[in-house]
């Protein structure tokens, strides 16, 4: 435990930056797939030639994620312990469900009715990027009970962006939506709205291994 809690913001920036990285470096031995138009899952595919290295990979960066919790709670209890707790939960069930069941259950994009692996799949992975979405203003909320406020309003700042990109991902996934300009292509959608929600943790993660016992410099 001594070993995560010394290293776990390591652990939490290399898993943000692997996550984040999975469809483009996967993308080199997969050209056939428009990422342009598809989702980041559908390397996770039945059909996709990369699929159980998506697997290992969304598994792998899921691990990186939990294991960052020990340092996250023992770091952010000292300024609140309901802060800490609510970050702990947020990125663990974005660790497990946004990319360890991605990695553990698969989908079938052909299919007419949806088999018990892809339900698990997208329930888990729904829950797992509602923490993720919520994690910045989770850390301006850190920053501002432990008063930096500079740092509370950009991670404030950060949360009404990376939430007006989802919600532009969002309406990219209403069919009535699908032919308008930008909004016909899912996936560059998708891919600029992580993009949003990754930079939060990242940020995070480079500034409390920085600086970890001294808010306030941040």
């Amino acid at each position: 435990m001594s070993f995560l809690r010394k290293y776990g913001f390591d652990f939490l920036l290399l898993g943000a930056l692997s996550d984040f990285l999975t469809p483009y470096v996967l993308g080199i031995f997969y050209p056939q797939l428009d990422q342009q138009q598809q989702v980041i899952s559908a390397f996770g595919d039945v059909n996709s030639p990369v699929q159980h290295a998506f697997f290992i990979w969304s598994v792998v960066s899921g691990l990186l994620i939990v294991g960052a919790l020990p340092a996250l709670a023992k770091h952010c209890k000292a300024v609140s312990k309901k802060i800490a707790a609510c970050l702990c939960i947020a990125l663990g069930v974005y660790g497990i469900g946004d990319c360890i069941f991605t990695g553990l259950f698969s989908i079938d994009a052909q299919e007419s009715v949806w088999r018990f692996s892809t339900w698990v799949h997208n329930i888990g992975s729904g829950i797992g990027y509602m923490g993720f979405l919520i994690s910045p203003a989770l850390f301006a909320w850190f920053y501002q009970r432990a008063g930096n406020q500079k740092q509370s309003r950009s991670f404030f700042l950060l949360f009404l962006v990376s939430i007006f990109f989802a919600a532009i991902y969002g309406l990219a996934r209403l069919p009535q939506l699908s032919d308008l300009p930008v909004l016909n292509q899912l996936g560059l959608c998708q891919r600029i709205s992580f993009f949003f929600n990754y930079l939060p943790i990242v940020l995070f993660s480079l500034q409390q291994r920085k600086c970890p016992d001294d808010f306030s410099r941040l």
